[in-house]
């Protein structure tokens, strides 16, 4: 489980923010923390990994937070949450190492969207022995991944999610059998949502040619370039 702080000085927000965390797997809600000072004392004492960071704190900006932070292999990661768009913060988060920055408000799925991407690095980084190019193109990639299409007439916006994180999270390329039976819909749904999300860019399709017979259609999370 990925220990993550929920860092923002409102109640509400932070109490929803932290409900947000529950629901996506491998994170576990740490906190939260209502200011710079409350976010120290947890970071140091809950072996934090990850923290949702707010950047307006009634005691310190939340970068100059980060910025304090000891510079150690047990450094937490951080994403920027704020309601703020001034461009200043966004260059100083992206040169803090920030993982991403999200302006408020905004939507569950892109929060999961963030944090499931970043598990699914965490976790290939623990596999990893010695990184070749094409690893560290696809570890960055993770942290992108293509914006879903709108659902059209038939397709329902949690499907092509949760078909589109099978994928992504799969060693291999994978059939409309495999991703069927992984997911409890039948064939020709799973083949009706790899087909669309194929059309949009966010899957490929791969052709396995056999000794006989049309060639088997399997299909692979597209990393972003």
């Amino acid at each position: 489980m990925i220990r993550t702080l929920v860092v923002d000085d409102d109640y509400r927000v932070a109490a929803i923010h932290a409900a947000y965390l529950r629901r996506v797997p491998g994170f576990a809600a740490v906190g939260p923390a209502h200011s710079a000072a409350e976010a120290r004392a947890a970071i140091a004492a809950e072996r934090v990994q990850l923290i949702l960071l707010d950047l307006y704190l009634p005691d310190e900006h939340g970068l100059d937070l980060v910025r304090a932070l000891p510079d150690s292999p047990d450094r937490p990661d951080f994403i920027a949450i704020t309601a703020g768009r001034d461009v200043r913060n966004i260059r100083t988060a992206m040169q803090l190492g920030a993982v991403h920055y999200l302006v408020k408000p905004f939507r569950f799925a892109r929060l999961a969207e963030l944090l499931t991407a970043y598990r699914d690095v965490q976790e290939r980084l623990t596999t990893l022995r010695e990184a070749r190019q094409d690893d560290v193109d696809h570890l960055y990639g993770l942290l992108r991944p293509p914006t879903l299409p709108a659902p059209s007439k038939g397709h329902s916006a949690p499907t092509l999610a949760l078909i589109r994180d099978t994928l992504r999270a799969a060693d291999t390329d994978m059939s409309a059998t495999e991703v069927a039976a992984q997911l409890g819909v039948s064939r020709p749904t799973a083949q009706r949502y790899l087909s669309y999300l194929a059309r949009h860019g966010v899957v490929e399709l791969l052709l396995r040619y056999g000794t006989t017979g049309r060639p088997e259609h399997r299909y692979r999370y597209r990393v972003a370039p």
